[in-house]
Formats: C-alpha cells, sequence, structure tokens
C-alpha cells in the first residue's frame, strides 16, 4: 500500500478530489463493508484538519448505530430524529452545523466539539447510516465542505456492497 501524505491547499475542491482518490485506491478492490468505512474513517482522520472526531454510524432495527471511526469513545445508538445526526437520517439531508451549542436537541458525545457536519448515506434510497464529523472550532464546515463530503459518500457507494452488513 503507498503512503498517503496530507496536502497542503486551501482550495477545498483540489482536497477533496485528492482524498476521494485515496478512498477510491483504499475501497475498490476490497470487498468487505467493515474493512472499507474503517479505512474510510481512518483516511478523514488523516487529512482532514481541526477535527476530533470522524465516522459512521449505520441504520439498524429503526436507529443509527455506531459504526468505525476515529476519535473519543462515542454514544452507541442516536435515534432517528434526535441530535445532528438523528436529524441527518430523518431528513435525508447534510447538516453543517456551525456551533454545535446552537442546535435544539445536539447530543454531546465530546465536550469539545464545537461544530459539525453530518452526510447521510443512502444507497437506492434507502437509509444506509451517516458519515458525522465533529470540530474543536466553530465554523469549521461549511458547504464546500458538504460538497467535498457528498462526493465521498458517493464514492462509497459506488463500491461498496451495502448488503453484506449485518
Amino acid at each position: 500500500m503507498n503512503e498517503i501524505k496530507k496536502i497542503a491547499t486551501d482550495d477545498k475542491e483540489k482536497f477533496y478530489n485528492y482524498m476521494n482518490l485515496k478512498l477510491t485506491g483504499l475501497i475498490c478492490e476490497e470487498p468487505d463493508w467493515l474493512a472499507n468505512l474503517s479505512n474510510a474513517s481512518a483516511l478523514l482522520w488523516l487529512l482532514l484538519d481541526e477535527i476530533n472526531w470522524a465516522g459512521f454510524y449505520l441504520y439498524k432495527n429503526g436507529e443509527l448505530v455506531l459504526g468505525p471511526f476515529q476519535g473519543k469513545p462515542a454514544c452507541t445508538h442516536i435515534a432517528i430524529g434526535k441530535g445532528v445526526c438523528g436529524t441527518a437520517a430523518k431528513d435525508l439531508e447534510t447538516q453543517v452545523v456551525k456551533d454545535v451549542h446552537l442546535f435544539p436537541g445536539h447530543i454531546a458525545c465530546d465536550a469539545a466539539s464545537q461544530s459539525e457536519i453530518v452526510v447521510p448515506i443512502v444507497h437506492e434510497g434507502k437509509l444506509i447510516g451517516v458519515l458525522d464529523i465533529d470540530s474543536p472550532i466553530k465554523e469549521r464546515f461549511d458547504e464546500a465542505d458538504a460538497k467535498g463530503l457528498q462526493k465521498f459518500v458517493d464514492t462509497l457507494n459506488k463500491y461498496m456492497d451495502w448488503s453484506k452488513i449485518v
């Protein structure tokens, strides 16, 4: 495996293109969903600056259940419609939260988190889970991040066999 290096750029589109290229290399030939989501969360952790949590919650038995991640221990179950993750899952829309303390019902798994972005993972019209990234910096995420992370989820959808998740 080739070493993945951080790149220094203020161009978010260029950054996310680089990250998605690296994600493709990690998952395109690996059939195991757990290995792929583990590597995807590690890639986010490695390449994104100013974050304190990056990972996945998977939709299972009517709720979101903690999946592969990088960061401090996290909440293991999140009800649909609760907190930022549950809201993204319910509405099937990316949530860009510039200040988590102003988000009604925010679930604080890490007191250091100040902002958050959550991208729902939807495949063939079905909720699979969410990609969740937290930052200790207010206003860390913006629409350029939402666009880049949506492409990250699109890359996952292209190569993942979601039917294998147990």
